[in-house]
């Protein structure tokens, strides 16, 4: 799929830097954004089914313009904007950034693009979330449904905001991702929100339970569990057992598989035995 009014929209993009929030290519043909004085592109990390290596899924994520495509982690720029109004300009900059590089590259591949959203943003949008997105992406005409937004984790008092949000999304066609800090967290959020995926960490794994009940309630209700932070062979063989033990197989993300890079990947990688 070639996306052709994409195709047309980078066709007329300048190579010139210009106003803070603009978008521009660089000789290489990747988007690219200013915030402030600081440059930006993508990077995407693929998640993976644990069984076969398959990856059906990357996550953007906002770096710093960088030679060697080893540029530094931008999110924590929402951390300090100045304003609301900024966080979310920059919010939604990263989204269509994301959008532009993962979608000029994709072809025929069916991935999906899972998308942060900033805890800030949460609070920081009046009303009707994901809708400016969800016209910049009809106006290009990219597949809103292939995009996944991955919400912050929330305190049991901002649940009511989690679920106001997440109702928002769905209702302009999103499907969305919750990060949870624990597998009891997760299944207290599963009959409330009604996600269509849920992200842990996959190096906390002692609630054993926890995580079998989880990952059996989410396989029957077809709720995707991606387990981030996979940084050991340890940490694989923990997942892998885990896994085995409930019967149900979960997708892995995280730098023992696969370093975040501009480019998505041509050809599937060599699987770790």
């Amino acid at each position: 799929m070639s996306f052709p009014i994409l195709q047309k929209y980078l066709a007329r993009l300048s190579d010139a830097t210009g106003a803070a929030s603009s978008i521009w290519l660089d000789h290489e043909g990747k988007a690219q954004g200013r915030f402030f004085n600081c440059t930006m592109t993508s990077a995407f990390q693929p998640l993976r089914r644990l069984d076969s290596g398959e990856v059906l899924a990357y996550e953007g994520l906002a770096r710093s313009v960088s030679a060697q495509d080893q540029g530094l982690s931008l999110w924590k720029l929402l951390d300090h904007a100045a304003s609301d109004d900024e966080s979310i300009e920059l919010d939604r900059l990263c989204r269509m950034l994301h959008a532009i590089n993962f979608f000029r590259q994709t072809g025929d591949s069916p991935a999906d693009l899972y998308l942060n959203v900033h805890d800030r943003l949460l609070s920081a949008v009046s009303s009707n979330h994901g809708h400016a997105f969800r016209r910049i992406l009809d106006a290009l005409e990219l597949p809103l449904e292939r995009v996944v937004l991955q919400l912050p984790a929330a305190t049991p008092q901002q649940s009511w905001l989690l679920h106001y949000v997440a109702d928002n999304y769905r209702r302009n066609g999103f499907r969305f991702a919750v990060n949870a800090n624990s597998p009891r967290d997760a299944l207290g959020v599963l009959d409330r929100s009604r996600p269509d995926g849920f992200k842990l960490d996959g190096r906390e794994l002692q609630d054993k339970a926890g995580w079998t009940e989880l990952l059996q309630r989410c396989a029957a209700a077809r709720v995707a569990v991606v387990c981030k932070r996979v940084e050991t062979p340890q940490h694989l063989t923990a997942l892998r057992e885990l896994s085995a033990a409930a019967g149900v197989s979960l997708l892995v993300q995280g730098y023992l598989l696969d370093e975040p890079r501009a480019a998505l990947m041509q050809a599937p990688a060599r699987w770790a035995a």
